[in-house]
């Protein structure tokens, strides 16, 4: 269960007090405060609290920029504009608070991303507990033979089941072998911040994770990309839904320019501009390496 009764008691007294406020509000996001928003089997997304709005962005960008950007005529084309010129500073005029439920290998992949303020469920003071994330069968994929860090088939009956067996063992067997070392009849006990070097990487965790628009922004470009490890796109899926209630005016720009457009190289440029001149142009008059011309030809064809 992601939430507890008690948890979920706390969130509907959080959302029967609603206060009055003289700061910018984003009706989209206001519908989410609080709410937990399930992620795989136990884990969950909420939103705990945010600054900014879009107006937030056009806001400062008209400070900085003053009269560099009065030509742009309304409040989208303007953060179109930012978003195409890859300007950052009044993206982060925008942050959010969020509180993630997770297991630790989705956490320490999740982690990389030194952009933010984090601050995660300590279990040198606290037990975690007995939670696993175990994969449908649908996610038991073999080792890709071509991409070295992603996966390939999906494993089918008897390898299938005999993976999620050893799964669900090694997970409860840890976890009870946790439980005996914390305390034992007539003795002290491990103590905790010694105890948990025995969980496994599936065990969930939990943390506060504050960010600004910008590095969330870049967040989602690379996990909610198609080529993103399963476990954690799910997670930033789940949070780019949420963004696209908060701020829809950079949401959809940052759709539009980040994850649906492409960047090219001066070398791709080239190229084609020499192919609209009607020239045939092949890998080895280029200039790419066989890397670059394998992802521009799966752009451009």
């Amino acid at each position: 269960m992601p939430l507890t009764p008690e948890q979920l008691t706390e969130i509907e007294a959080q959302r029967a007090t609603p206060r009055p406020t003289l700061r910018a509000v984003s009706e989209g996001m206001e519908a989410h405060l609080y709410r937990a928003n399930p992620v795989l089997d136990h884990g969950f997304v909420r939103v705990i609290d945010y600054m900014g709005d879009d107006s937030a962005i056009v806001q400062a960008a008209r400070v900085s920029y003053g009269a560099g950007t009065k030509h742009v005529s309304n409040d989208e084309g303007l953060i179109r504009y930012l978003m195409r010129h890859w300007h950052s500073t009044p993206f982060e005029m925008c942050e959010v608070k969020l509180h993630v439920k997770l297991p630790v290998f989705v956490a320490r992949q999740w982690i990389r991303h030194r952009t933010a303020n984090v601050n995660e469920y300590s279990a040198r003071y606290s037990i975690l507990d007995r939670e696993f994330y175990i994969p449908e069968p649908a996610q038991l994929a073999a080792q890709s033979t071509v991409n070295n860090q992603g996966r390939g088939a999906v494993l089918e009956g008897a390898e299938a089941a005999r993976v999620l067996e050893m799964l669900k063992a090694d997970a409860s067997r840890s976890y009870d072998h946790y439980e005996e070392m914390l305390s034992q009849e007539g003795q002290q006990g491990l103590a905790r911040e010694l105890a948990r070097m025995n969980l496994p990487m599936n065990i969930y965790t939990q943390w506060y994770w504050k960010t600004d628009l910008h590095n969330l922004f870049h967040f989602l470009r690379l996990r909610a990309d198609a080529h993103a490890q399963f476990e954690i796109r799910v997670y930033a899926e789940e949070i780019a839904r949420l963004t696209a209630d908060w701020v829809p005016l950079a949401f959809a720009a940052f759709e539009d320019y980040r994850m649906g457009g492409a960047t090219l190289s001066a070398k791709a440029i080239a190229v084609l501009k020499r192919r609209l001149a009607g020239e045939a142009v092949t890998q080895e008059s280029s200039g790419m390496s066989k890397g670059e011309w394998r992802e521009f030809e799966e752009i451009w064809g």
